[in-house]
């Protein structure tokens, strides 16, 4: 991906040179810089909340009561991880955020849950049937309310930025299922 990224920003820069535009270069380069710090730090806002009331959902039990309740849902789905062990705990603070469409937050929680499934992995180079399907269900994540993206359309100006709750409620429940359909047909 780093290759792809640099081919295009030496292409643009090219471009610029060969167009006579080299003004707009320094132009784009401190305006965009600018933007992706402000950007960032509104972000981190949003993330620092949901990393704290995670830790206070795990302190309080909340999360190993969410975790009990889905034992039967987890069982089907992670057959081979103990029903007390860690990483169960870790993959749901990782799902409950995602739900609630902090994926920024979700992905520090989502490497401790893989951390503890490489933890019960006997072949430390190959991944499980648990870490693909914890994987592919991190990356599909169902949003009941997308955070993340309701924060940029609302600072990008958008006049309804909430208007697209309802799909991505619908997009990311379908794209969850078949993902969780596939892994399951290709589990060996």
């Amino acid at each position: 991906m780093s290759k792809i990224w640099f081919f295009m920003m030496i292409f643009g820069i090219s471009m610029a040179i060969m167009n006579g535009n080299t003004e707009i270069i320094n132009e784009v380069i401190l305006q965009d810089a600018q933007e992706a710090v402000v950007f960032a730090i509104g972000l981190t806002g949003i993330m620092g909340v949901w990393l704290g009331l995670m830790n206070i959902a795990k302190k309080s039990g909340l999360i190993n009561s969410f975790a009990s309740f889905m034992r039967p849902v987890t069982k089907i789905l992670f057959p081979s991880i103990p029903p007390n062990h860690p990483a169960v705990s870790a993959m749901m603070m990782n799902m409950v955020t995602n739900i609630f469409g902090a994926g920024n937050s979700a992905t520090a929680l989502g490497i401790k849950a893989m951390e503890e499934l490489q933890g019960l992995n006997r072949d430390k180079k190959t991944a499980t049937n648990a870490m693909c399907m914890f994987l592919v269900i991190n990356m599909s994540s169902i949003q009941l309310i997308p955070l993340t993206v309701l924060k940029i359309r609302g600072d990008t100006g958008s006049i309804a930025p909430t208007e697209i709750i309802i799909t991505s409620i619908i997009a990311t429940t379908i794209s969850t299922i078949f993902g969780i359909i596939a892994c399951k047909a290709l589990e060996g």
